[in-house]
């Protein structure tokens, strides 16, 4: 089966409520965000996400195939700028590996904790393991190889040779997605406090630390 991609249509004027300003696809996207997390991706249909948006859910079609498409938009869209972000730092001669990987870090999760609705909830749903969503996954692995070479670089002379960088970036990432977790609860997200972390697995001093925390 082919992965789910975004498409773009050409669509007529909302149905039902005065335009608000936004633009339908975007306003479609937070409708929909907002009830996959609130009720589950499969209890939600696009009649929900069309009545939350305003139009019809005939309207709904001219942006979007069906929720599958909804569902890709937004878990893309939640990876995509980090990926861009990583291919940026790692081009970036001017900062150390270690700079490069707290400042990765610090965006990353920056971007996960002001996601509308904690979107990224919706990486642990069964659906998005499913290979109609590989663009996702792609883009997420290739975001999890970035971390990875950049941790790979700075590490510790005492660690070199124990970590494997693909081991190195599993570890990093589910660090920098704790942040997921940390908003679900209600807890503060401290981006620079879950860099660190990141450093720290490194086999980083705290001195070391706080100069990448500082060049980045």
């Amino acid at each position: 089966m082919e992965p789910a991609t975004v498409r773009s249509r050409a669509g007529r004027p909302r149905a039902t409520r005065g335009s608000t300003g936004r633009d339908p696809r975007e306003e479609i996207l937070d409708a929909a965000a907002a009830l996959f997390v609130e009720n589950g991706y499969a209890a939600t249909t696009t009649r929900a996400i069309a009545e939350r948006t305003g139009i019809r859910q005939a309207s709904l079609y001219y942006h979007f195939a069906g929720k599958e498409e909804i569902l890709a938009a937004l878990l893309e869209q939640t990876v995509r700028p980090s990926v861009d972000v990583a291919r940026s730092l790692r081009a970036d001669d001017r900062l150390s590996p270690a700079a490069a990987l707290h400042r990765l870090a610090v965006y990353d999760v920056e971007a996960l904790a002001a996601a509308p609705h904690n979107v990224g909830t919706l990486y642990l749903s069964p659906e998005a393991r499913h290979e109609r969503f590989a663009g996702f996954r792609a883009a997420r692995r290739e975001l999890r190889d970035a971390y990875g070479a950049l941790a790979e670089e700075a590490l510790a002379d005492a660690l070199r040779g124990t970590w494997r960088a693909d081991e190195l970036g599993a570890v990093i990432i589910h660090l920098v997605e704790i942040a997921i977790t940390l908003r679900n609860d209600g807890d503060p997200v401290d981006a620079e406090h879950v860099a660190d972390a990141c450093l720290r697995v490194c086999g980083l001093h705290e001195d070391a630390i706080a100069a990448a925390r500082a060049a980045g």
